[in-house]
C-alpha cells in the first residue's frame, strides 16, 4: 500500500457516499425500514469512524471533531437501528461539513503515517456502509432516485435447468491470507492456513431467477420437506412465498422501478433458509466457505493461491460486476474473462453467496486494532457469505473476505451457488 493509493481509495469511497446521500432532507432523515438506519446516520457515522481510527488512533476517550455527546450518537453498539431515528442527529448539511473537516485533517497527516492499515480499514468501512445505503435505497418506497444503472454485458443464456457442476478434486489448499500478501485484509480473514479439502462439485454459475421460479412453481415454499425445522418455522412466521421484491405476476421492484424479472440474472434477496431449501429441492447443498474459497482462489496446477479467481490482476469491467454502478447483477456467463482455475464463474461480484458455514475464527485468529469488528459475532447465529455483490466496491472484497449475517436476512444482495458431493 502506498499513500497515494490510500488517498485515492478514500476519495472514491467518499464520492460514492455523497452520491448516495445527495437527496432532499426528508429522504435522508426518514427511516425507510426498521432494518436500516436513516441515511443521515450512515452519512455521519462514516466520518465518526474515520475520526476515531485515523485522528484519535482508536481512543474514544480522546477529544474528537464532534463534542462527546454528539460523537456517541454514532456508536453502532450503543445505539441500535431501532432507536436511531429518534436521536438528535446532525442534519445532512452538518454531516457533510463534519465529513469534509475530518477528511481534510486525515489527508494532511497521511504523508506522515507509518502504518497505512488503519486507512485501508477506514476506506473499507465506508464502502461497506455505501452498500448498506444501497440496501436502504432498495427498501425505500417512492419514485426512483438512482436511475436505471449502467449497461452490463450479455450472458450465455444459461437460465433453465440447474447450473453445470464442476469437479474440485480432493487435496490441500491455502485458506485465508496474511498481512504480507493482503495488507488490506481484516482480522477474520487471517491467518493463512493449509486445509485438506475432500472432493466436491460446485455450480459453474450462481442460481438464476429462472431456476428459482421453477422452485416457486413447484410449490417449494409450501412443501416442508425441503426446509430445515427452523427454516419452515420462518416461512410460516414471515409468510415467505418468493424472493423479496418479487411480485406474483413475474415482476420485481428495483430501486423504485417496476420491471419484468430478468430470468438470466442470479437470484438475489433470498435468505439463508431459502438458499438451504432451494439446494435441497435441487438435490444439492450449499458449499462450505472453505469449499467456496478453494474453488475461487486455489490454482491446482501452479500449487498456489491466486489473488483473484482469474489470476493476480485487479478486478476490471470485463472480469467482474462490482462497484454499484449497475444497480443489478449481471446475467450468468457475462464474464468469460473471470473464471477461477476450476472454471467457476462470477465468484466475485454480482451476488453475495450463502455458505453452510457458521461464522467462526480461523485457527490462530488475532483481533486487529478494531477489536470488536469480528470477535463479538463469532459463535452466534450468523452464517457466512462470500464473494461480494454488484454493490460491493472492489477494494472491499477479496476471495478471503468473510461477510456474515443472520439466516433470516433478505434485504442484502445475497444469492445462491450450489454444491454437491462428488
Amino acid at each position: 500500500m502506498r499513500g497515494e493509493e490510500i488517498a485515492a481509495g478514500l476519495e472514491r469511497a467518499r464520492e460514492r457516499t455523497l452520491g448516495l446521500t445527495c437527496f432532499d432532507e426528508p429522504e435522508l432523515l426518514r427511516q425507510h425500514s426498521p432494518l436500516m438506519s436513516p441515511l443521515v446516520w450512515d452519512l455521519a457515522h462514516v466520518g465518526q469512524q474515520e475520526d476515531l481510527w485515523l485522528l484519535r488512533q482508536g481512543d474514544a476517550r480522546r477529544e474528537g471533531v464532534l463534542p462527546a455527546e454528539i460523537d456517541g450518537l454514532y456508536d453502532a453498539f450503543q445505539h441500535p437501528r431501532a432507536e436511531r431515528p429518534s436521536l438528535p442527529l446532525l442534519s445532512p448539511t452538518q454531516s457533510r461539513g463534519f465529513l469534509a473537516e475530518v477528511r481534510g485533517r486525515v489527508l494532511d497527516g497521511l504523508d506522515r503515517a507509518e502504518d497505512l492499515f488503519p486507512y485501508a480499514m477506514v476506506e473499507q468501512h465506508e464502502q461497506q456502509h455505501d452498500e448498506t445505503m444501497l440496501a436502504t435505497h432498495q427498501l425505500r418506497r417512492g419514485p426512483a432516485l438512482l436511475g436505471p444503472g449502467v449497461v452490463l454485458p450479455s450472458g450465455d443464456a444459461t437460465t433453465g435447468g440447474l447450473p453445470d457442476a464442476l469437479l474440485v478434486p480432493a487435496g490441500e489448499c491455502l485458506v485465508g491470507v496474511d498481512g504480507a500478501t493482503e495488507p488490506s485484509s481484516l482480522d477474520n480473514e487471517r491467518p493463512a492456513h493449509v486445509v485438506d479439502v475432500p472432493a466436491f462439485r460446485i455450480g459453474r454459475v450462481p442460481v438464476t431467477n429462472a431456476q428459482w421460479q421453477a422452485f416457486v412453481d413447484d410449490g417449494g415454499y409450501a412443501k416442508p420437506q425441503w426446509w430445515s425445522a427452523r427454516g419452515w418455522w420462518h416461512v410460516a412466521e414471515a409468510g415467505l412465498e418468493r424472493p423479496l421484491f418479487w411480485t406474483r405476476d413475474g415482476a420485481r421492484l428495483r430501486f423504485g422501478i417496476v420491471e419484468n424479472i430478468p430470468w438470466d440474472e442470479p437470484v438475489q434477496h433470498v435468505c439463508y433458509f431459502e438458499a438451504q431449501a432451494f439446494a435441497a429441492w435441487a438435490g444439492a447443498r450449499l458449499p462450505s466457505e472453505i469449499e467456496w474459497e478453494k474453488a475461487c482462489a486455489w490454482d491446482p496446477v501452479a500449487g498456489r493461491r491466486r489473488r483473484w479467481p482469474w489470476g493476480d490482476g485487479p478486478p476490471t469491467r470485463d472480469r467482474a460486476n462490482l462497484g454499484g454502478d449497475a444497480l443489478r447483477p449481471a446475467p450468468v456467463g457475462a464474464y468469460p474473462a473471470g473464471p477461477s482455475a476450476y472454471g467457476v464463474e462470477q465468484m466475485v461480484g454480482d451476488v453475495w453467496e450463502w455458505t453452510s458455514s457458521e461464522f467462526r475464527p480461523w485457527p490462530g485468529f488475532t483481533p486487529m486494532l478494531y477489536a470488536t469488528y469480528s470477535a463479538p459475532f463469532f459463535g452466534g447465529d450468523f452464517r457466512v457469505l462470500r464473494g461480494g455483490s454488484w454493490a460491493t466496491a472492489g477494494g472491499a472484497v477479496r476471495p478471503s473476505f468473510r461477510n456474515w449475517d443472520l439466516p433470516i436476512r433478505r434485504q442484502i444482495f445475497a444469492g445462491v451457488r450450489l454444491a454437491w458431493d462428488p
